[in-house]
């Protein structure tokens, strides 16, 4: 039996199967920021601020138009799994909800019937640079949950078990087991309402280091009828049943089979997403995601009729004060700080 069924190039945003809708993958070496934490005025040359997304200098702005990042813009019928892994992010939504979450740390937000939320990337550091590097993962809601109540989830840097595995030449892998159960050790609980809270539908996210020449065997799903998906983003090249395969390739493999991953001579980054399908007719458009083209009419309609809730915030790409430091603000109006 075949343990690898395609093997592709990664795009922007990468591609991704049901239950997942993609992935956007952000590493970007933003400069020292100014006394706003926002990006000097130098900087804005030969850029299209506002829709900045070509790799310049080693950043883009994206929407950002005085900060980088995602100013308030709306999402339902679905989930977002941000992973941060450098840097900062700023967290508001509609309801109230605000945080801010660094290296380490993973944001689960379900938007269900419908939020406005803004996702900045604060330049906190006045006199070195502020690199930053994410993950947000966009997750299919089932229509039976796609307009639930939103609200988001932190999953902090100390929570996410960490398994370190160490081959027969003493070269390690770590695993950040993010959603899901990695050889028995179980990740947080995801959100309530997702489709990764029930474990029949086998949704693991989990983020690979491997050093150097490493050797890994990636163990066979325990679930049936899943999606397994390998995303080697950053290294030199890996071998999987004698395929050489370069860095920034997309890997669907067969969920049935355990996958040995050599190293080449370089450390090597992965992300595996798995996940049993939703199976149900997925219509997108923008930010919204529905099963019928009239579901995704309303979903416009409410939008321009209620705003989601509209914005309590006073700028579209609000961030915090910069000695605020980790924490978030649920909408319910409870209190994390870190």
């Amino acid at each position: 039996m075949t343990k690898i069924n395609n093997i592709k190039p990664l795009g922007f945003p990468w591609e991704t199967k049901d239950p997942f809708l993609f992935c956007a993958y952000h590493k970007d070496d933003f400069p020292a920021g100014d006394e706003q934490m926002g990006m000097p005025k130098k900087e804005f040359i030969g850029r299209n601020i506002g829709q900045d997304f070509v790799i310049k200098d080693g950043f883009r702005m994206y929407h950002g138009r005085r900060v980088p990042g995602f100013p308030y813009h709306p999402h339902k019928g679905f989930e977002t799994i941000t992973i941060n892994k450098e840097g900062f992010v700023d967290h508001t939504d509609s309801l109230g909800g605000a945080g801010r979450f660094g290296e380490g740390d993973v944001q689960w937000m379900t938007a269900g019937k419908g939020i406005l939320h803004s996702e900045m990337f604060p330049l906190i550091n006045p006199d070195k640079g502020n690199p930053l590097e994410i993950f947000q993962i966009w997750l299919n809601l089932p229509k039976v949950s796609k307009l639930v109540e939103p609200h988001f989830k932190m999953l902090w840097k100390d929570m996410i078990p960490v398994v370190t595995e160490t081959d027969q030449n003493g070269n390690k892998t770590i695993i950040d087991v993010i959603a899901g159960n990695y050889k028995g050790t179980q990740a947080p609980d995801a959100t309530p309402d997702s489709w990764a809270a029930n474990p029949a539908n086998g949704v693991e996210v989990l983020t690979i280091k491997m050093e150097a020449n490493a050797t890994f065997t990636l163990p066979a799903s325990t679930v049936k009828g899943v999606h397994k998906t390998l995303y080697f983003y950053q290294g030199d090249h890996v071998v999987i049943e004698e395929n050489k395969i370069p860095k920034e390739s997309i890997i669907e493999v067969n969920p049935e089979e355990a996958i040995t991953i050599q190293n080449g001579n370089k450390k090597a980054f992965l992300l595996v997403l798995q996940g049993k399908p939703l199976n149900e007719p997925v219509v997108q458009y923008g930010p919204f995601v529905m099963n019928t083209d009239a579901e995704i009419q309303e979903a416009f309609h409410e939008y321009q009729t209620t705003q989601f809730g509209g914005w309590p915030w006073p700028e579209q790409e609000q961030t915090h004060a910069k000695e605020k430091g980790r924490f978030a603000i649920h909408i319910d109006g409870r209190e994390e700080i870190k």
